[in-house]
């Protein structure tokens, strides 16, 4: 575990230290008189008015690194010092989001510097407001994560002395031209499992309707050259996309023994979780876009500086990705699994198929695919029904395809209400379909096949070779014989597609 080490500066303001939220409870009513949360840093951070802060950030977003017309930016890192010394890179940042994009909301999230608590503190109680005006909390969102998630809490004290969140605020107000609404996070954690429990409730609204805005400075007080070292290393880290990197980097750093150097990257919280939400999501790619210190500023020194790096956090379009490019978590893995049992079981002794919220849900599972619905009893073949979908989401196919399984597969009686039980539930999620040549393309055990001639169609999901032990010349006839019904070499001229899965069950993941 990173270990932070810390200076008289820091120690002095972890001096007052909160190891609970003051609780949720006393704001669960959201029909209680706002209480907006004041400016702090007009003491130092930013100017006070807001003509000269308006200038400032025009002067900042003039310097910046200037938009390099990403596609699909999920996420931003920004630092969040005083604009004197960090306030070019973090416009760099800012940059990069698409200003002509309408967001749902924009989770703005940042570490606490001077309190401690389990998990994060929600501010819901009323909105930020900064020199440029009213920045408006999504107070029923705010809400609804702070009641569902004992990780989430409302702490007014730790909100209201800290610079980290409130100072990545103003950015949004100049580039963005309407009234966005905010989630403002702030971690009083320095636990791993914190974050990526906090992860893990934030997942699902990490989609192209939301803007995820990360603020963390990195090196603090080591020498110019030292921090430029240092925060390369973190940098590459944080480039990785695992959060296992980043953890065995900082903690490599603060054994390296280099003078004055308090934390390698302050908001290593709040980076972290970030990580733990996108280490298994597909296309993700952190993109550095500037890195300065303050050794830089005119104002800063060359002895003692603190590292700023700005990041933009982009998602490449599924549309062009190749069949193996989609991966399942574990996460997702039993959350399918659940839906599954969940829906069998309700259909059977209630005969009423349930709802699931998709935001509950990852959006991997949120995506459109095919899947197949596999059931077991005691070893043995019980139902087995799939779809190839590109209409429906995942969570739909394998719901359909659950009740489809245990009670349509015209082998096999329904299943009935005392077999539930002993049911091992298979699911094999299918990738988009790609039409081949040549049969030499399939590679057994890997690539599920599906042959189609005229309104005749049939298919083998790729773990039926490794079953089965057929070799290739088999493995095509059985299918064009037995499923497609053309005949043993009827795939001679029929279009044959192949397509990959992800097959799990549960047996194999466990509770």
């Amino acid at each position: 575990m990173y270990r932070i080490k810390t200076i008289n500066f820091i120690l002095l303001l972890l001096l007052v230290i909160n190891y609970s939220c003051n609780s949720q409870n006393d704001m669960k009513n959201t029909n209680k008189k706002l209480i907006d949360r004041q400016p702090y840093c007009t003491r130092g951070f930013y100017p006070s008015t807001k003509t000269e802060l308006e200038r400032t950030l025009n002067k900042l977003f003039t310097d910046a690194v200037a938009d390099k017309h990403f596609k699909n930016v999920r996420a931003i890192i920004a630092p969040h010092a005083g604009l004197v010394f960090s306030g070019e890179t973090a416009a760099s940042a800012f940059n990069q989001i698409d200003c002509e994009k309408e967001y749902k909301n924009i989770f703005v999230i940042a570490s606490s510097h001077s309190l401690r608590y389990k998990g994060a503190s929600i501010y819901n109680i009323g909105n930020y407001i900064t020199p440029m005006g009213t920045v408006n909390v999504d107070i029923p969102l705010a809400t609804k994560l702070i009641n569902e998630n004992d990780i989430f809490c409302f702490n007014n004290q730790a909100h209201q002395q800290e610079h980290s969140l409130e100072i990545e605020l103003p950015f949004l107000q100049h580039i963005l031209n309407y009234d966005f609404k905010i989630i403002p996070v702030l971690l009083g954690t320095n636990s791993a499992k914190d974050c990526k429990k906090i992860a893990e409730v934030l997942k699902p609204y990490f989609n192209e309707d939301n803007l995820f805005v990360i603020s963390s400075d990195f090196s603090h007080y080591p020498s110019y050259s030292n921090a430029i070292e240092i925060d390369g290393l973190t940098a590459k880290a944080i480039e990785s996309n695992s959060p296992e990197n980043l953890l065995e980097t900082l903690e490599s750093n603060s054994d390296k023994g280099i003078f004055n150097l308090a934390t390698s990257l302050c908001g290593w919280t709040s980076v972290l979780t970030l990580l733990y939400i996108t280490e298994n999501t597909s296309g993700i790619e952190y993109n550095p876009i500037q890195y300065k210190n303050s050794g830089d500023s005119p104002y800063g020194e060359k002895d003692r500086v603190v590292g700023y790096y700005s990041f933009a956090v982009t998602q490449k379009s599924n549309k062009t990705s190749s069949n193996s490019d989609f991966e399942l978590n574990e996460k997702d893995k039993k959350d399918l699994l659940s839906i599954a049992r969940k829906t069998i079981t309700s259909y059977i002794t209630k005969n009423v198929i349930p709802d699931f919220d998709p935001m509950n849900y990852s959006e991997n599972l949120n995506k459109k695919c095919g899947a197949f619905v596999t059931l077991h009893n005691d070893g043995n073949l019980r139902g087995c029904i799939g779809r190839f979908s590109t209409e429906e989401s995942l969570i739909k196919v394998v719901k359909d395809m659950a009740i489809s399984s245990s009670t349509q597969d015209s082998r096999f009686p329904r299943v009935n209400a005392d077999e539930i039980d002993q049911l091992d539930i298979e699911i094999s999620v299918l990738t988009p379909m790609k039409k081949i040549d040549s049969i030499d393309e399939i590679e057994l055990g890997k690539h599920g096949i599906y042959i189609k001639k005229g309104y005749s169609s049939g298919t083998f999901l790729p773990q039926v070779a490794t079953e089965t032990g057929w070799t290739l010349d088999e493995f095509v006839g059985h299918c064009s014989r037995d499923k497609a019904g053309i005949g043993w070499k009827g795939w001679k001229n029929a279009d044959i597609y192949t397509y990959e899965a992800i097959v799990f069950s549960e047996s194999e993941i466990g509770d």
